[in-house]
């Protein structure tokens, strides 16, 4: 008796995961997926300046200006500029600034841009 509900419910379960996957195009769009999940970043200069990610300390109108076909700011320190943007909710020279202060911490840089290694020697 058993294993006649364990054959049953395994042979639901594949026909149900297969009919699922099969229709998968027909009920994906219909899900709800929060905003935080993805968010196309920008990949040029002028998409990055319409998104808001310019300042007048950081302006990049220059750029676009002049034509400028790179492929615009670094896609990985978008995400994690942005990401403080809205956790923090600050504008975008504060969150660079918190950016850069975190990768220098991850790279033992002080915040004033000087190593903290206790071997560094500088001349100045």
């Amino acid at each position: 008796m058993t294993y006649f509900i364990f054959y049953a419910l395994l042979f639901s379960v594949i026909i149900s995961g297969t009919a699922l996957y099969l229709t998968r195009s027909r009920w994906i769009p219909l899900l709800p997926v929060p905003d935080y999940i993805y968010h196309r970043l920008p990949s040029s200069f002028a998409a990055d300046l319409e998104a808001g990610l310019s300042s007048s300390q950081f302006d990049i109108a220059a750029n676009v200006a002049d034509g400028d076909t790179r492929a615009g700011l670094d896609q990985r320190a978008k995400q994690e500029v942005r990401k403080i943007m809205k956790s923090r909710r600050v504008d975008f020279d504060e969150a660079r600034r918190i950016y850069t202060e975190q990768r220098f911490a991850r790279n033992n840089i002080g915040p004033d841009g000087r190593p903290r290694d206790p071997k560094f020697v500088s001349f100045s």
